[in-house]
């Protein structure tokens, strides 16, 4: 099960499509009701972003089994044009810790896109 962050009130910088692509990010084989805890949204509002992600061309899926294994498209270019030329994978960058930082450990962040398609 994926840690619960603490309750939050008020506006944030970062929206809950970006919340999810990072959680997925993090882990591509997360479940749903596990993003929905870890971004403090139903399920029903995760599985609505993960289609919007979809079909846009973002992320998409594969069946194994019962469980689904995500993949994140990195040279995607996000959607605004204040960030125009600005790849999911730069803002992934900003989002997911990889291992040594979960770790405490030093040593230099980097994204993890896991199931990106060896992007780094």
């Amino acid at each position: 099960m994926v840690a619960v962050p603490g309750s939050h009130t008020g506006w944030t910088f970062i929206t809950n499509h970006a919340r999810v692509l990072a959680a997925i990010a993090d882990n591509p084989n997360i479940r749903i009701r596990d993003i929905a805890a870890h971004c403090r949204l139903t399920e029903r509002a995760v599985q609505r972003i993960i289609s919007d992600l979809e079909q846009d061309g973002y992320l998409s899926h594969t069946r194994e089994g019962r469980a689904n294994t995500y993949r994140i498209d990195p040279d995607k270019v996000l959607r605004h044009p204040a960030e125009a030329g600005l790849t999911v994978a730069a803002l992934l960058s900003l989002l997911v810790r990889d291992e040594t930082d979960r770790m405490g450990k030093p040593g230099s962040p980097s994204p993890r896109l896991a199931g990106a398609g060896g992007a780094s």
